[in-house]
C-alpha cells in the first residue's frame, strides 16, 4: 500500500522545517552523522591506543573486522523492524542503546575488552538503513533517489569529519586540560557517546514516521499492512536474485568505503611519514567527499531515470562502480603524497556517487518490503569491509591489497545489468514519476501565483489604493 503525501521537492523546501518531511529529512541525516562519526571516531586515534594497548597488526586487523562485522546483522534486523515498529522508534532505541559501547570503549585496558566494544559500536552503523528507510517513505520518486543519496552522504561526511575531529578534541584534552593520552583518547569518546544520546532524545520528539503520521496511527486507519505480514513480506523480499546483486554491489562501495575509513590515517603515516594530525586531515578528505558526491549519484540516477526509467537507474549504478574500481587500481600505485591526494580525492568521489546510485534504485525494488530490501543491500556493505578488512591483516602489503580492490570492484560494476525491472513496474513508475513532476509544477505554481498576489497588494497599496476584493 502506497504512502500518500511524499514531497515532491528537496532542494526549493531545503529550510521549511515545518514540513515534516524536511524536518524528517535534516534529523535523519544528523543522527546518522553522528553515528557514523562514533562509528569511526576511535579510528583516527588508532596510533595512540596501539601503543598503549601493545597492539600488533594481526589485532589492529581484527579490530578493523569488528568493527564492521557486528554491523551486518544489525542492519538485517533494523530493516525488519523499521517495517514493524517504524523509523522514529527504531532510530531512537539504536541511539539510545548505541550511545553506552561507545561511551564505554573507554574502560578497555586489553586488546580482548577493546574489541568487544569496537564489536559492539559497529550497531549504530544500523543507523544508514533508518536514514534511507525514513528519506524513502517521506519522498516522491522524482526526488527520492537525491533525498537518500544526500542524507546518507551527509551521514557518511562524520566518517570524513571525525578524522581531524578526534585528533583535535584528543589534543584539547591532552594539551588543554592536561589528561594523559591513556585519558584523552578514553574521555574523547565519552563525549561523542553523550552526543548520540541527546541526538536519540531529539529524533523521538521531532520526527514521525510517514508524511501522514506514525505507523500505528495509520494501521489503525487502515492506510499500511498489518504488522503480521511484515515477516512474510521480509522473507519474499530475501527470495528476490536483485536485492543479492545489490547486497553484493553495495559491498563492492560502501564496504571499500567503510575500510578506507578504518585505515586511511595508518596507511598515511605509515607509508607516507605524515603526523598524526597530518594523517587525520588528509584521510578526511575522502570522507568529506560526501558533501556533495553521493547527492550526485542519487541526483544523476534521478534523471537517468526519468530519461530511461528504472533501467536507466541500473545502468548509472553500472558507469559510478567501474570508475571506481579504475580509480581503486590508480590510487593503490600512488608513492607520492602530491598525486596521491588527487588520485584518493578521484576514488572517493566515484566511491561515494556508487553508494548513491544504489540507493536510488533500492527504492524500487520491493516498496512492500522496504526496510528488508534497504536492510541487506545495506548489510552488504558491511559484509564487503569484513572481507576487504581481511587483506589488512598484514597479509600482503597494504598497497597491494587496495590494488586487488580495484580488481574486484571494477568486475563486480557488471552485475549492475542483472538488476532488472518488468514491463509493468516500469510502466507504474515513469506514471509514479510524471504524477510527481506534476505535484511539483503545481505547487511551483501556486507559490508563483501567491507571490504575484502580494505584489499587486504592496503596489496597490503604495499607490493609495484598496485591492478588490
Amino acid at each position: 500500500m502506497e504512502l500518500q503525501n511524499k514531497a515532491t521537492a528537496l532542494w526549493s523546501n531545503f529550510l521549511n522545517v515545518k514540513m515534516v518531511q524536511i524536518r524528517t529529512f535534516h534529523m535523519t541525516w544528523f543522527a546518522f552523522f553522528s553515528c557514523f562519526f562514533a562509528w569511526f571516531g576511535i579510528a583516527p586515534l588508532m596510533s595512540v591506543v596501539r601503543d598503549e594497548l601493545g597492539l600488533t597488526p594481526d589485532q589492529i586487523g581484527w579490530a578493523i573486522i569488528g568493527s564492521v562485522s557486528m554491523t551486518i546483522f544489525a542492519r538485517l534486523f533494523i530493516g525488519w523492524l523499521c517495517d514493524r515498529i517504524g523509523p522514529r522508534k527504531s532510530y531512537t532505541w539504536l541511539l539510545l542503546i548505541g550511545a553506552l559501547p561507545v561511551m564505554g570503549i573507554g574502560l578497555s585496558q586489553s586488546f580482548e575488552t577493546f574489541l568487544l566494544f569496537r564489536v559492539l559500536i559497529g550497531g549504530i552503523g544500523a543507523a544508514f538503513v533508518i536514514t534511507q528507510y525514513h528519506t524513502s517513505v517521506m519522498f516522491a520518486p522524482n526526488v527520492v533517489g537525491q533525498a537518500n543519496a544526500t542524507s546518507a552522504g551527509w551521514g557518511n561526511l562524520g566518517g570524513g569529519v571525525t578524522q581531524f575531529v578526534m585528533p583535535l578534541l584528543f589534543s584539547v584534552m591532552v594539551v588543554g586540560f592536561g589528561f594523559s593520552e591513556a585519558v584523552g583518547w578514553r574521555l574523547s569518546m565519552v563525549v561523542v557517546g553523550v552526543i548520540i544520546f541527546l541526538t536519540g532524545i531529539a529524533y523521538y520528539f521531532l520526527t514521525q514516521d510517514a508524511p501522514d503520521g506514525n505507523f500505528d496511527e495509520l494501521r489503525a486507519q487502515g492506510k499500511m499492512e498489518e504488522q503480521k505480514n511484515v515477516t512474510g513480506n521480509y522473507m519474499h523480499a530475501l527470495k528476490d536474485p536483485r536485492v543479492w546483486v545489490l547486497f553484493v554491489i553495495y559491498g563492492s562501495c560502501f564496504g571499500i568505503e567503510l575500510t578506507v575509513n578504518n585505515v586511511a590515517a595508518l596507511y598515511f603515516m605509515d607509508y607516507f611519514d605524515l603526523s598524526l594530525v597530518t594523517a587525520g586531515f588528509v584521510a578526511a578528505s575522502f570522507g568529506l567527499m560526501n558533501i556533495f558526491a553521493r547527492t550526485l549519484g542519487g541526483l544523476f540516477g534521478d534523471n537517468f531515470g526519468a530519461l530511461w526509467g528504472l533501467k536507466g537507474r541500473a545502468f548509472w549504478l553500472f558507469i559510478c562502480l567501474f570508475f571506481e574500481g579504475c580509480a581503486l587500481m590508480v590510487f593503490s600505485q600512488m608513492n607520492v603524497l602530491f598525486v596521491a591526494l588527487p588520485s584518493l580525492i578521484v576514488f572517493s568521489l566515484f566511491t561515494q556517487m556508487a553508494e548513491g546510485a544504489t540507493y536510488s534504485v533500492v527504492p524500487f525494488i520491493n516498496k512492500k518490503a522496504l526496510g528488508a530490501v534497504a536492510g541487506v543491500v545495506g548489510a552488504g556493505g558491511n559484509a564487503g569491509a569484513v572481507l576487504a578488512g581481511f587483506l589488512f591483516k598484514n597479509v600482503i602489503d597494504w598497497s597491494e591489497a587496495f590494488f586487488i580492490l580495484g580488481v574486484v570492484v571494477t568486475c563486480a560494476s557488471f552485475l549492475a545489468f542483472f538488476v532488472r525491472f518488468s514491463t509493468r513496474q516500469e510502466d507504474e513508475e515513469r506514471a509514479n514519476f510524471a504524477a510527481a513532476n506534476i505535484e511539483t509544477l503545481r505547487a511551483r505554481a501556486e507559490k508563483a501565483n501567491a507571490a504575484l498576489e502580494e505584489g499587486l497588494i504592496a503596489v496597490a497599496q503604495k499607490n493609495g489604493a484598496q485591492p478588490a476584493e
